[in-house]
């Protein structure tokens, strides 16, 4: 194999394994993945989440809690590599069911706010590759997309289904490689979800993605439509995600 980012290996011998004693904290199955940290904030100025587990290491974070519903929920890290990692951890203490809530670029026309179910990821990052055999997509189990998608009707949240370009490098999104991306039928840009979708089916939990319509790149000129200042749009999707990761 020319390449070591095509060397797939399923082996389960390795060095570093996620582990974690919950044992004296209230079984949870359920896992919200926001990148919505102002939400977050507001949550917890709010009560409506209170803190389940903190971990302390170069990337600290914390799991908090819903106050009246067995989920959990964290601000998760940008990219494959760190965010995949805490998804990892999350698994290793029980997790079973995982819905993510962000945003991203997008590559057709479409308003800011509006809701994308994920159904496939174009693998054009690293961690997926480690997780699954080489392919040229990451595709959502497809009885996942179909819950959204009914969810999201019956909330009457504006929506569409579609594949998302998973990359690593957000300054390397060159005109030509977004055309290529567009014509072979991604309409959002992000850093995440094809490794998300690739650790999910690796460790067989559920996994499902909601993204909003965020800054545009359907023309010459990039416009970030200040997409990280719509605070409505992010906390209803979160509340949306709440209803819904039940129910994958």
């Amino acid at each position: 194999m020319p390449y070591p980012i095509l060397e797939f290996d399923d082996h389960d011998d390795v060095f570093i394994k996620p582990y974690f004693n919950v044992l004296d904290l209230p079984k949870v199955e359920n896992l919200i993945i926001t990148f919505f940290k102002e939400v977050v904030n507001e949550l917890l100025e709010n009560k409506a989440i209170d803190v389940y587990m903190h971990l302390k290491g170069e990337n600290d974070y914390t799991f908090y809690k819903f106050v009246n519903d067995d989920t959990l929920i964290f601000h998760g890290g940008i990219g494959g590599p760190l965010c995949g990692g805490m998804m990892e951890e999350a698994i290793a203490m029980g997790i079973k069911r995982i819905l993510f809530c962000g945003g991203g670029g997008i590559l057709k026309q479409m308003p800011v706010g509006h809701c994308i179910v994920i159904d496939s990821a174009i693998r054009d990052e690293g961690t997926s590759y480690h997780y699954a055999k080489p392919s040229r997509e990451m595709v959502v189990d497809p009885n996942i997309v179909n819950i959204l998608d009914q969810g999201l009707n019956r909330l009457n949240v504006p929506h569409v289904v579609g594949k998302t370009w998973t990359t690593d490098a957000f300054y390397r999104e060159t005109k030509d490689r977004v055309q290529r991306r567009r014509e072979e039928g991604a309409i959002l840009v992000e850093m995440e979800q094809a490794s998300l979708i690739a650790i999910a089916q690796f460790r067989k939990v559920k996994y499902g993605a909601i993204c909003y319509a965020g800054d545009d790149l359907t023309s010459d000129v990039w416009d970030s439509r200040q997409w990280k200042s719509r605070q409505s749009v992010r906390s209803l999707l979160v509340s949306v995600c709440q209803e819904l990761v039940k129910t994958i």
